[in-house]
C-alpha cells in the first residue's frame, strides 16, 4: 500500500479519460505516490488493485459516454473486476470518483449504498439547464466522512464541468437517509453560504443541492466538482484578490491522503 513512506494511488484511465494527468499531479502535490493505470492492466492481471492504498476514477468522458455517462466503464468494473473492486471498498481504503468517475461509481452500485448485487439505486442525469455547465461554484462540506476531516463545515470554491450532474435517488426516502446519515459530503451553496436550491448557484438542479456523496462507511466519495483543477492559487479567477488564496482542491486531496496514511 505504501512506497517509500507514501500512499500509492491508482488513477484509473481508459479511452476518453482526460483528467488523469491533473489528478496524478494533484495527488503527488498532496504527498502521495500516484500512478496512472489503464484498465487493461487490471483486466489482464499485470496490476493488482490490492497493491494500492487509494483508487481514483478521474473526470473525462470514458468511452465517449456513448451509452450514458460512465456506463461502459461501470459495466467493466461490475462484471469483470467485481471481486477486486468490492474487496478494496470493503477493506476501508478510499475510492474517489470525480465527475465522470462519480457517474461510474453510482452505476457500479458502489454509491450511495455499497452493494455487490447488480442493483443501482441512484443516477446522475442531465442538468436542469440543458447546458454543459463549466464554471466555478461554492460548496459546503456537510458530510461525516473522515476523508474530509480537514474541511468539515467549511465553504470552499471549486470548478465544475459537466452536462449530467443532477443526482437523483430511486426513492425519496433514500435521499432523506443520505442526509440523515451524513452521506451528503458536499452541498452547493451561494456565496454567502446558504444552501443553493436554484440555478445558477445549484448548477444542475440536484435535490438537497447534492454535489458529492459517500457510502455508508465514508471511504467511497463521489463528487461532481474538480479538486484537481484548483491546486495553485492562481487557478482561481479571483487569484489576485483574497478569494483565490486557499487552493481548496489541494487541501481536499491532502485530507484524503492523510486519511489513507
Amino acid at each position: 500500500m505504501k512506497q517509500k513512506g507514501k500512499v500509492k494511488v491508482l488513477i484509473l484511465r481508459t479511452a476518453g479519460t482526460n483528467c488523469d494527468w491533473e489528478t496524478e499531479h494533484g495527488f503527488a502535490l498532496a504527498g502521495a505516490a500516484p500512478e496512472r493505470v489503464h484498465i487493461s492492466r487490471l483486466l489482464d492481471g499485470s496490476v493488482s488493485l490490492s497493491d494500492y492504498g487509494i483508487m481514483v476514477i478521474p473526470g473525462g468522458f470514458s468511452y465517449g459516454d456513448d451509452l450514458s455517462a460512465g456506463k461502459v466503464l461501470a459495466n467493466e468494473l461490475r462484471f469483470k473486476l467485481r471481486d477486486q473492486i468490492f474487496s478494496f471498498a470493503e477493506s476501508g481504503r478510499p475510492i474517489i470518483g470525480i465527475c465522470n468517475g462519480f457517474q461510474v461509481l453510482v452505476k457500479t452500485g458502489l454509491l450511495p449504498f455499497t452493494q455487490r448485487e447488480n442493483s443501482v439505486c441512484a443516477t446522475l442525469t442531465f442538468n436542469d439547464s440543458g447546458c454543459f455547465e463549466d464554471r466555478w461554484i461554492y460548496l459546503r462540506c456537510t458530510g461525516k466522512t473522515p476523508l474530509l476531516s480537514g474541511l468539515s463545515g467549511e465553504i470552499i470554491a471549486l470548478p465544475i464541468a459537466h452536462g449530467a450532474g443532477k443526482f437523483l435517488t430511486g426513492k425519496k426516502s433514500d435521499l432523506a437517509l443520505l442526509k440523515k446519515s451524513g452521506q451528503i459530503a458536499f452541498q452547493y451553496v451561494g456565496a454567502e453560504g446558504k444552501t443553493a436550491r436554484n440555478y445558477p448557484e445549484n448548477p444542475n438542479g440536484s435535490p438537497e443541492a447534492v454535489a458529492a456523496v459517500t457510502n455508508e462507511k465514508g471511504n467511497i466519495l463521489g463528487m461532481m466538482p474538480h479538486p484537481e483543477r484548483f491546486l495553485y492559487h492562481y487557478c482561481h479567477p479571483s487569484w489576485t484578490r483574497q478569494e483565490g488564496k486557499s487552493t481548496d482542491g489541494l487541501r481536499l486531496l491532502k485530507s484524503i491522503v492523510s486519511y489513507a496514511k
